[in-house]
């Protein structure tokens, strides 16, 4: 039985493969490998270049943060360097997503943050004023603008956005106290443009400002913690 059978299987098999080729058919043809994508709109590249911009700069804060700790100056300056090359890349990404996207005032923060950290507050401050114009009450920006009014000894509207933070965001605003009282630390070690009165004069303004703050911290909903809705 099972020999057979065997010619009739050949048989089958010739005039499929026959018919295949009399049908004009042939072999169907293999899809492509590339298949063509759409391309992508402005909205979309801006926000591809933005969460770009967000990872490069959480590296290079965790890259600061750990030159920090480093006792060897060689590994301290290593990892700064690796950090400001990070914030660089950062900051043209978003750069480039306000380009495309310019009413994107998260893209215009991060502009102004990456310019601050890379020593550039003059752009900082420029950026995110923009933010601003965008969303007035964004408060991280008015807390970012802030540190960078410290790097430019500003002092007086240094102030002006701690008292803008601590009327809506305790948070925040405890934040930039500290790098208040940072910066009074480091200027009376060195007091390079700022003259003794001034730098006096704004140092007994953060101490009353902290006291304040402490007596006033249980007032609030959540302690020292109140965000704006």
């Amino acid at each position: 039985m099972r020999n057979s059978l065997r010619p009739l299987a050949l048989i089958l098999l010739l005039v499929t493969t026959c018919t295949a080729f009399g049908a004009g058919g042939g072999p169907a043809p293999s899809p492509s490998p590339m298949q063509t994508r759409e391309p992508l709109t402005p909205e979309d590249q801006a926000r591809n270049d933005y969460n770009a911009g967000v990872r490069l700069v959480e590296k290079a804060d965790k890259l600061t943060a750990d030159a920090m700790h480093q006792a060897d100056e060689r590994k301290k300056a290593k990892g700064r360097a690796k950090a400001e090359q990070a914030y660089a890349t950062a900051m043209k990404k978003f750069a480039n997503a306000t380009q495309l996207q310019p009413s994107n005032y998260q893209a215009w923060n991060y502009v102004g943050y990456t310019n601050r950290k890379l020593g550039k507050y003059d752009a900082a401050l420029a950026a995110y004023d923009r933010a601003l114009k965008l969303k007035p009450d964004y408060v991280e920006a008015i807390e970012y603008r802030g540190h960078a009014y410290l790097g430019l000894n500003r002092l007086g509207e240094a102030k002006a956005a701690y008292l803008a933070l601590f009327a809506g965001n305790r948070q925040l605003a405890a934040t930039l106290l500290g790098a208040m009282q940072e910066w009074v630390g480091e200027h009376r070690g060195n007091a390079e443009g700022v003259d003794g009165p001034t730098l006096e004069s704004f140092a007994s303004w953060v101490s009353e400002r902290s006291t304040i703050a402490s007596q006033t911290a249980s007032l609030t909903r959540e302690g020292a913690v109140s965000a704006w809705h």
